[in-house]
């Protein structure tokens, strides 16, 4: 996907009034929302790469495990990056982990399959939404970490803030060419 207006896009299950109008306005931030899990993120063109995987039922990268689910995903970027000269990095195996904002801000938390650097700071988030017939997996990498128009939608206090600040970091590379390296490690899948 390729945006063409900056978009702040909530989770499935999270509430517009999370987002407060006016920042949105001030910023001219459009708020939509997904139907995959997970916490808000900040798309913004030519800053996040944002990718769509659709696993069918039954292909052999479908995992029964939503745990698992994602984490051929995240090792395929995982090898993009190396490709591009970021690493080290790590693909997160174990359950959800929620930092002190909990499940608001997809890059203040660490899922399964998502990618971090050794420090814990995010570089690329992964949802999915799961039906019978397939998975759709949503992956999100920013090109340089800017918390600051997320903390102010979202009405953050200095905690938050700080909390936000250090949650994720970008990867340094254009957004094209990260999507790029990314679907070629798609490639052999």
């Amino acid at each position: 996907m390729e945006a063409t207006r900056p978009a702040l896009v909530l989770g499935s299950t999270q509430a517009h009034d999370l987002v407060d109008p006016e920042a949105a306005a001030d910023l001219g931030i459009d708020v939509a929302q997904r139907r995959s899990g997970g916490g808000a993120v900040l798309v913004v063109p030519g800053e996040t790469a944002w990718l769509d995987v659709i696993v069918p039922a039954g292909d052999p990268l479908w995992d029964d495990d939503v745990g698992r689910a994602a984490l051929w995903l995240g090792a395929a970027w995982q090898r993009a990056l190396a490709d591009l000269g970021i690493g080290p990095t790590e693909v997160h195996t174990g359950a959800l982990a929620c930092g002190p904002l909990g499940r608001a801000v997809c890059f203040a938390t660490v899922g399964a399959g998502e990618v971090t650097t050794p420090e814990r700071a995010k570089l690329v988030g992964i949802s999915q939404r799961r039906t019978r017939a397939a998975a759709r997996f949503q992956c999100a990498a920013y090109r340089t970490w800017e918390p600051e128009p997320l903390a102010r939608l979202l009405r953050l206090d200095g905690d938050g803030r700080r909390a936000l600040a250090g949650a994720a970091a970008g990867t340094g590379v254009e957004v094209n060419v990260l999507v790029d390296a990314v679907l070629a490690q798609l490639a052999w899948a």
